[in-house]
């Protein structure tokens, strides 16, 4: 089962990726976390990325998809896989799907977690985070014992930059400009999926686990 997970940031997609890998035994496979074990383990792959990113530069669309194969070759992905923050863009989603087709396979379900702008706002800027041991709160769903002291270990809580309304904004725009027209690119393969990202997040793992059966 080869799943792509969608969603705005902030949508709860990567809760959701990380509980559909473990209901299925199934990995987990996150971008960035490809990215740094390349980069750590000083793989040819990994330097070639490290040069872009480096100079504060994206890396090429080529030799993304050529670290995700390599990742997705090996033998815990033989059953399937969850793609988190990959394709990010239409390219991306095509140069996957050709990669994919000559090994004879294909993406099987992308499942869209869908949650309106202003609920990801409102979620994302209830965030608190504690700088010092990395704990994080919400305001409404998860507040600390005392307002704004982390319970662990009792330093103050902040309110992160990417978590400003402004900043979550902005990257409201950069996700609808690039990344929903992959909605349309999957519905027309007939493989996209829509799950209402508002409700609990139980509730949400439900319908999901309702569609991959």
């Amino acid at each position: 089962m080869k799943i792509i997970m969608l969603g705005a940031p902030g949508a709860g997609k990567g809760t959701q990726a990380k509980m559909i890998a473990e209901k299925y035994g199934i990995p987990h496979v996150s971008t960035g976390d490809i990215f740094r074990a390349n980069i750590k383990n000083g793989t040819e792959l990994g330097k070639e990325a490290k040069q872009y990113m480096d100079q504060g530069l994206l890396v090429p669309d080529e030799l993304t998809v050529k670290i995700l194969l390599d990742r997705v070759a090996q033998e815990d992905c033989r059953n399937g896989y969850v793609l988190d923050g990959f394709p990010r863009t239409i390219p991306q989603a095509q140069v996957l799907d050709e990669a994919l087709e000559k090994l004879g396979e294909k993406i099987d379900y992308a499942v869209d977690v869908d949650v309106p702008d202003e609920n990801i706002v409102k979620r994302m800027s209830g965030r608190r985070a504690c700088l010092k041991c990395g704990a994080t709160y919400h305001i409404e769903h998860v507040p600390p014992k005392k307002e704004g002291i982390c319970d662990s270990c009792g330093s103050e809580l902040v309110l992160r930059d990417d978590d400003k309304p402004e900043t979550v904004l902005n990257r409201l725009k950069v996700y609808h400009d690039q990344t929903q027209p992959l909605i349309e690119y999957y519905t027309g393969k007939g493989v996209l999926q829509t799950v209402d990202g508002t409700m609990d997040m139980q509730d949400v793992f439900q319908r999901i686990v309702e569609i991959l059966g």
